[in-house]
């Protein structure tokens, strides 16, 4: 098995520079069952966040992505129950996809909720407002 980083992730769905692009695809392309790709939480966070930033990608294509990485049988994705978990939360709600695995990560851990400052993730499931008395 080897790891992914975001970059090579980018590269091959962006195909964005012809070079790095082409090095990804074949990448990705070798990858089977049997010598598969690891892909952690941090880089499906990262993932979202540049596609989202830096490419102007619609939400509904980033869940498809999302949706094609923790359905491919070629690719080992970390805690991918809680990565599943978050990209409902994400498609569904209006939470970030990185939010929406912090709220996740609180769950598994055993955490009531997760506290922030953050107005719009504290309405969603898992997160409260921490307010001052």
């Amino acid at each position: 098995m080897i790891g992914l980083d975001t970059n090579i992730l980018v590269r091959y769905f962006a195909q964005d520079d012809a070079g790095q692009s082409a090095l990804a695809n074949k990448l990705i392309a070798s990858l089977s069952k049997e010598q598969p790709g690891f892909v952690s939480l941090i880089v499906l966070c990262e993932l979202v966040w540049v596609l989202e930033d830096a490419y102007a990608i619609t939400k509904p294509r980033i869940v498809d992505i999302l949706n094609s990485l923790l359905q491919s049988d070629e690719l080992v994705i970390e805690e991918k129950a809680s990565a599943w978990a978050a990209l409902t939360a994400f498609r569904d709600q209006s939470l970030d996809y990185s939010d929406a695995l912090i709220a996740e990560a609180g769950k598994l851990a055993g955490c009531r909720h997760t506290l922030t400052f953050d107005k719009s993730a504290a309405k969603s499931a898992g997160f409260a407002l921490l307010k001052g008395r």
